[in-house]
């Protein structure tokens, strides 16, 4: 069964006809914040009263965003919505993949890309490998048993010394353990053409498979370039979870999630992944799904 269209065509008078809420929605798509959404919507909407028609073009609705959040993102924003467009008459499913070390805000990402894309299927990495630990004892896949800042505790000693970095080595024999379940729920998703948005530190470049019949892939990875910034989120997530999890911990590893992020960008480069900088999160939002348009607009010119 194939699942409904992430997004409706542009709301903007002649296929689907105008309204704000549906055209604040398409905005917010774009990567713009709801209220600047919005406030373009009512602007369009006060503009088509005033002129006395039911539609507009994407050019006037260009001009009259430039009057509320400037020229340059307006023009960006309208170049999106065409990409947008582009994306509404895609049949593939979206596989959106979204890596990146622990605390660089992907989860959060991830799941505000896939709500303003329409995509009601998220999961993570981390909730496979949570999976893969209740058929799988200790003593037959350690490193699954481990955070993945920690899988280093799962090798031998004889493993260690052979590798000489001890964090990368643990990181990766986890991450080839779980990109086994991982592979297996994209194949899925792409055979039942299932749009989804996975997220999770295992997802990495060169690694992970991106080559699904039937549906197209966007990879990235989110990274916080600045340490402190990076330590900040921790002490944030912990607040909103009213410490659900160790805080202590995650700061003790920050130097191996710090060595984990490096080894992720290092990837990216080497495969011409994306890395999203999530110094702000409106921005790497916007980022994410500024990929994932220019992608579809790439498809869609390729037929």
């Amino acid at each position: 069964m194939r699942e409904r269209r992430y997004t409706i065509p542009l709301p903007l008078g002649d296929e689907v006809p105008f309204s704000k809420g549906l055209m604040a929605r398409a905005l917010v798509v774009t990567g713009l914040d709801p209220e600047r959404a919005y406030l373009i919507a009512r602007r369009a909407d006060g503009d088509l009263t005033d002129r006395g028609v039911l539609s507009l073009d994407l050019d006037r609705l260009g001009e009259l965003a430039a009057e509320v959040i400037g020229d340059d993102d307006a023009a960006r924003t309208v170049r999106r919505l065409r990409r947008l467009d582009a994306l509404t008459r895609l049949e593939e499913p979206l596989l959106l993949l979204v890596g990146g070390a622990t605390g660089t805000g992907k989860s959060t990402i991830a799941t505000e890309a896939a709500h303003r894309l329409g995509i009601t299927r998220v999961t993570s990495t981390d909730f496979i490998r949570q999976t893969m630990r209740a058929f799988f004892a200790e003593e037959f896949m350690p490193s699954v048993h481990y955070s993945s800042f920690e899988a280093r505790l799962a090798l031998t000693r004889a493993e260690e010394e052979e590798s000489g970095d001890a964090a990368i080595l643990g990181f990766l024999d986890q991450t080839r353990n779980v990109l086994v379940g991982v592979h297996a729920a994209l194949e899925r998703a792409a055979t039942e053409h299932w749009s989804t948005v996975l997220e999770g530190v295992h997802l990495v470049p060169g690694m992970v498979g991106t080559e699904y019949p039937g549906a197209f892939v966007v990879q990235c990875v989110v990274a916080i370039e600045d340490e402190n910034l990076h330590r900040s989120h921790f002490w944030v997530r912990d607040q909103a979870t009213d410490g659900l999890r160790p805080l202590e911990k995650y700061l003790d590893s920050l130097p191996q999630i710090r060595e984990i992020q490096d080894y992720l960008i290092e990837r990216a480069r080497r495969y011409d992944v994306p890395v999203i900088v999530n110094d702000s999160l409106e921005q790497a939002i916007g980022d994410v799904l500024d990929l994932v348009l220019r992608r579809a607009d790439q498809l869609v010119a390729a037929v």
